[in-house]
């Protein structure tokens, strides 16, 4: 038998508790949950329970709030003992994969001071840099499920269309302003029916957990092809996110009000529970730290983006996930995305001992956050860390 230790402030304490899919060198994908620094083997744990030796989290998400709580307490009370030597493992020791079968992919657009360097970048003639809707809805934009990868997995640089302002006519090409957008993603762990409408109360029932996520972005190609109906392939070639959902209930701590709402929301936009969360993000650029985005100052929390998700009656899924959107603050070191940190270019980054303006082959981005935990404590997320592979044919 083994007692797993937590190092005294883990950020993976019986406070945290995040689920991932993990495998190792002779055995299959299943579920585990991290605990100081070592894997539980949930699939030996509980092996009356088919769905922890599945290869993602679905089929344990879609078992319901109530199994969810259950199974949380049985860990905390079984790592309080003596668990099998057969069920613990090293993370060291272990492959991590994508945690969840991606059912649909929703991004939002809720920093409102991202929102409005955009604006003055994008506008500088526009005395508002918000477009009209943005303080009435939170704005989004439908991805592409099939390209979100989890950490590690490497990008290779997208090609497409791009018009430059001296160019006569569009080029074909690798883009040239290829981008981060650090942000958190939220996974709907049970869904609703077609004809439905989840509230923001009712967001802890369908939200099973969160897990950082880089909206990798092409600006160029962006530029170019998003008038009149928005981002396509300048997003739709990959999503990036952690390894490790960290539970709903484990961000008990983090949760704040959101900043003032003015004009305030339509009804189906309130609810009485606070769903804006104190989560600070850290983002590396070759091992160098440019930008600490605050997602205490997002404008619209989770709980209104999946109830405007629904509102239409969409229906949403298990495995549904939805990001945030770029988390920036107000000072030039809190933007989440390089387009803002670099003033579109036009101010260079030190990176150790290179300039950025944008991300060049073979550079590779992490971005790590931690929350509040009970009692003074930090509770962490992991990191997402990718590295930019040349354009095909490059």
């Amino acid at each position: 038998m083994t007692t797993i230790a937590i190092p005294e402030g883990s950020l993976f304490g019986l406070d945290n508790l995040p689920y991932g899919i993990f495998s190792t060198a002779d055995s299959e994908p299943r579920v585990g949950v991290r605990v100081g620094d070592s894997v539980l083997d949930l699939s030996r744990v509980f092996e009356d329970d088919i769905v922890f030796a599945e290869p993602s989290l679905n089929a344990f998400m879609a078992r319901g709030r109530a199994r969810w709580d259950e199974v949380r307490a049985a860990i905390k009370e079984l790592v309080a003992g003596d668990v099998a030597d057969e069920a613990v493992f090293a993370v060291a020791d272990v492959t991590m994969h994508l945690p969840i079968e991606v059912a649909d992919y929703v991004d939002f657009y809720a920093s409102e001071n991202h929102a409005s360097n955009l604006g003055r970048l994008f506008r500088p003639q526009n005395p508002d840099p918000l477009m009209p809707n943005w303080k009435h809805l939170p704005v989004g934009y439908h991805g592409r499920s099939s390209t979100v990868v989890t950490s590690g997995v490497d990008i290779v640089r997208p090609c497409g269309q791009r018009k430059g302002p001296n160019d006569p006519v569009p080029v074909f090409g690798p883009s040239i302003r290829l981008d981060i957008e650090a942000e958190m993603g939220f996974i709907v762990g049970v869904g609703s029916p077609m004809g439905s409408r989840i509230t923001p109360d009712e967001f802890a029932d369908h939200c099973f957990g969160a897990v950082i996520l880089n909206d990798w972005s092409a600006r160029d190609i962006q530029a170019w092809e998003y008038v009149p109906l928005g981002p396509n392939l300048g997003k739709s070639f990959a999503t990036s996110i952690s390894p490790w959902v960290v539970p709903i209930a484990a961000l008990e701590a983090a949760r704040i009000d959101t900043p003032v709402q003015d004009p305030e929301p339509l009804p189906y936009l309130k609810g009485t529970e606070k769903w804006g969360l104190d989560i600070d993000l850290e983002v590396e650029w070759n091992g160098h730290v440019v930008s600490r985005p605050p997602y205490a100052q997002m404008y619209w929390s989770p709980a209104q983006m999946l109830a405007h998700t629904s509102v239409n009656g969409a229906a949403t899924r298990t495995g549904d996930l939805f990001g945030s959107g770029t988390i920036s603050g107000p000072e030039k070191d809190q933007r989440g995305a390089f387009i803002e940190l670099t003033w579109g270019g036009a101010e260079p980054v030190q990176v150790g001992d290179e300039t950025r303006t944008f991300v060049e082959d073979g550079d590779e981005i992490a971005i790590s956050a931690t929350a509040p935990g009970p009692n003074g404590t930090r509770i962490g997320f992991g990191e997402v860390r990718t590295r930019i592979l040349p354009a095909i044919g490059e």
